[in-house]
């Protein structure tokens, strides 16, 4: 497949700069509607990952995200969901990006272009071959993530890219790529916009399919997250309350005695 990046071609849209206010956010609006129907297309991609991640998982693997800028901080904000979300250990998901932890809020500078330091900076982690790795690249030219890739693939480490331009280096690097070509952004070149949202959107589908069948969502009800807040504990009082069909009252007691939904809703059921 030849590699095109279209990331990188001239947006649809002139004349930004003399547009009206209106006018800008109906034309970004126009090209966000295209982002979920590409990722559409790539359903069996992903599913198909989805189920090998699993297996993994399953068994005590952890699952990581790599890449620079945007597509590092995007894996960060996912994998730092999931213990809350769903009460799995920290560390279970991680995200890491090109540069450290400082660069989650300040660009580091030429960090991305060091083809030996993703595979380093997994190192710290102990990686091996339960793990998972997927590389999140939106030019899919990143050397951090392909340098990692290569390396996980030598020691048979699971490994999937999601990418938003067709046959790139990085995907040539995966077990599983995933591209969803979005085409070019509003702004030029600005692949925080269309690209980001379409890496966000399978992030999501990741990280929320395989915790469904990691048995971490019951019906529909997040029965293990984190009770860190009086939102989280009165949204999960309510989820005791209606499956036990009892009172708000008798519910918080439950669900603060015992320390979780699927705790106290097991607690009564048993």
């Amino acid at each position: 497949m030849t590699y095109i990046q279209t990331t990188e071609q001239e947006s649809f849209h002139n004349d930004l700069d003399k547009m009206e206010t209106s006018k800008i956010l109906t034309c970004m609006n126009q090209e966000d509607a295209k982002v979920a129907e590409r990722v559409k297309e790539k359903i069996p991609q992903i599913s198909a990952f989805v189920d090998q991640l699993h297996k993994r998982m399953a068994l005590g693997g952890r699952l990581f995200y790599m890449g620079a800028g945007t597509s590092g901080r995007l894996g960060i904000v996912d994998a730092s969901e999931c213990p809350p979300t769903y009460g799995v250990p920290h560390g279970m998901v991680a995200g890491i990006i090109a540069g450290g932890d400082s660069a989650i809020r300040k660009a580091v500078e030429f960090a991305e272009d060091d083809l030996g330091q993703g595979w380093k900076d997994l190192q710290e982690y102990k990686v091996g071959e339960l793990d998972t790795v997927v590389g999140i690249a939106a030019s899919g030219r990143t050397p951090y993530v392909i340098g990692a890739l290569r390396k996980c693939r030598e020691k048979g480490i699971l490994t999937a890219s999601i990418c938003c331009n067709a046959g790139s280096p990085v995907a040539a690097e995966a077990d599983h790529p995933i591209d969803i070509v979005v085409g070019p952004e509003f702004v030029t070149g600005s692949t925080r916009m269309k690209s980001g949202t379409a890496q966000k959107l399978v992030l999501n589908m990741i990280s929320t399919a395989v915790m469904i069948k990691l048995g971490r969502v019951v019906g529909n009800r997040m029965v293990d997250m984190q009770l860190s807040n009086e939102k989280l504990v009165d949204r999960g009082t309510l989820m005791v309350m209606k499956s036990l069909d009892i009172s708000y009252e008798t519910a918080n007691e439950l669900l603060i005695t015992h320390g979780s939904v699927r705790k106290a809703i097991e607690a009564v059921k048993k």
